[in-house]
């Protein structure tokens, strides 16, 4: 059975300020960073046996803190799981685009990246993956809206009404050519400070 942990990539100063970020290529915030050795220690306990990360900086970053805590996995780079193009709303607040372009900004061309394209990548991305690692543990380093675009498209009946968080863990399995979602949005490492 071949396992894929999805996960998000550390909170950046634009997900503080709740700028949209699409492909532009923003660092962690040291928040993101500190996110991501917490993730790393959980991961290091568990199976894992390749890394893939989209090339976008923050999601190179939250690999290489993983690297870190599990040296010997490889790590690839792949531009098919970087984040949606967001055309013009990159860099912008909701605020920002409300007074720009009026309540419906979501609705205009303003050069967003083209589902079809988004899931053509991503679809693309999991079949080659699926294929290449049959029967082993593969993460996924990649960003908040492709992850929900390609969750949609492979396990539409899983309730995605909570967007993923940053570092969480989402982790598929292929059985007998299907997918299936074992796990939504985790980010129990996360809260293990606070408990004890």
């Amino acid at each position: 059975m071949t396992k894929i942990g999805l996960i998000r990539h550390g909170v950046t100063p634009w997900n503080k300020e709740g700028r949209a970020q699409g492909s532009s290529d923003i660092p962690l915030h040291e928040e993101g960073l500190a996110e991501a050795v917490l993730l790393a220690e959980r991961l290091s306990l568990e199976k894992w046996d390749v890394i893939y990360t989209s090339n976008l900086l923050r999601a190179r970053q939250t690999a290489e803190a993983i690297k870190e805590k599990i040296s010997h996995i490889p790590v690839h780079l792949d531009p098919r799981i970087r984040e949606v193009g967001g055309g013009l709303i990159e860099g912008t607040t909701e605020a920002e685009r409300l007074e720009k372009w009026g309540s419906g900004w979501r609705e205009m061309d303003l050069g967003f990246e083209p589902h079809e394209s988004v899931i053509g990548r991503g679809m693309e991305f999991m079949k080659e993956i699926s294929a290449k690692h049959q029967g082993e543990n593969v993460l996924v380093i990649s960003h908040g809206s492709f992850i929900r675009h390609l969750l949609k498209e492979i396990v539409p009946n899983t309730d995605l009404t909570n967007p993923p968080k940053n570092t969480s863990l989402t982790t598929l399995f292929m059985k007998e050519s299907q997918w299936g979602c074992e796990l939504y949005n985790c980010t129990n490492h996360l809260v293990k400070e606070q408990i004890q």
